[in-house]
């Protein structure tokens, strides 16, 4: 296992990749910057999902796994980061993600064949999700065709966490049964979008509908909110967050998750913001 020094070097290019997102989203919607950072406005998406969250994720599962060559992840991906911002070949960045995405899933492979639970497979299916999204956006030269995979693979990551949590919480014997219907559903429906858009992103929101009341039903976070503290801040980010889920999959059952649609940019940041950073907020305090 590396030292806390060269973590937090890993650790650099994620926070890199966070302020040149926020600073790309501002130009997306139109507010004048300099050249440098005008430019990322087309792999805003990318700096978020794979810069800044993948390579956090990475480098978490790599500190759990205690494996050397999963550092490999977060460093390939945090110099994606980098390739983006340096304006680097628009085929350097999407073959280093691609590859640290390739990376993270052989990590959440071991740690499955270690413990054969449904969570460590909804995590490691969620690792599948990134690397396919990773692939589409090189093969495309694109970032749209890929935001469907890498929702998924943040909302599957999300869910597996909560999923192993859920162990603490009386659940019915189907419990485990329906989360793997839905994360079927839901890769399903981000493939078929490939092929056709509106379909396929209409069967994504409906498995994340699904998978919102799914952990509006079973996670701790019901009891944990009648707590104190951080456990009820807590609490109140991750309710919070599924809450903004079932926005975002109503808004993507309009068509929303197809682009082009005049509320996509809604859904996605009902989900990608509403969703995903409640969740970031709720466990910085623990992760951090």
């Amino acid at each position: 296992m590396l030292q806390s020094w060269p973590r937090m070097l890993l650790a650099l290019p994620a926070l890199a990749a966070l302020v040149c997102g926020m600073l790309s989203g501002l130009a997306r919607l139109g507010f004048a910057l300099p050249a440098p950072v005008g430019h990322l406005a087309g792999v805003h998406g990318a700096l978020m999902v794979g810069g800044f969250l993948g390579t956090l994720i990475g480098l978490e599962r790599a500190v759990a796994l205690g494996r050397r060559w999963a550092y490999l992840a977060p460093a390939l991906s945090g110099l994606a980061a980098l390739a983006m911002i340096a304006n680097a070949p628009n085929t350097l960045a999407p073959l280093l993600m691609s590859v640290a995405a390739l990376f993270m899933l052989f990590a959440c492979t071991s740690v499955w064949l270690r413990q054969r639970a449904v969570h460590h497979a909804v995590l490691g299916i969620a690792a599948l999700a990134w690397l396919l999204g990773d692939l589409v956006w090189a093969w495309q030269g694109s970032v749209s065709p890929a935001v469907l995979f890498w929702a998924a693979f943040l909302t599957l990551t999300i869910a597996g966490e909560r999923l192993e949590l859920s162990r603490f919480v009386p659940t019915s014997k189907n419990a485990k049964g329906i989360i793997c219907i839905i994360v079927t559903v839901m890769m399903d429906g981000a493939i078929y979008s490939l092929f056709n858009a509106t379909a396929g992103s209409r069967t994504f929101a409906l498995a994340l509908l699904a998978l919102a009341l799914w952990l509006l039903r079973y996670d701790i976070a019901r009891r944990t909110i009648r707590m104190h503290g951080l456990t009820r801040y807590m609490a109140i980010c991750l309710l919070s967050g599924y809450a903004w889920t079932a926005v975002a999959a109503l808004l993507g059952l309009t068509g929303a998750f197809a682009t082009g649609h005049p509320l996509h940019d809604a859904a996605l940041h009902a989900l990608l913001l509403g969703f995903v950073f409640s969740m970031v907020f709720a466990h910085a305090p623990v992760i951090l």
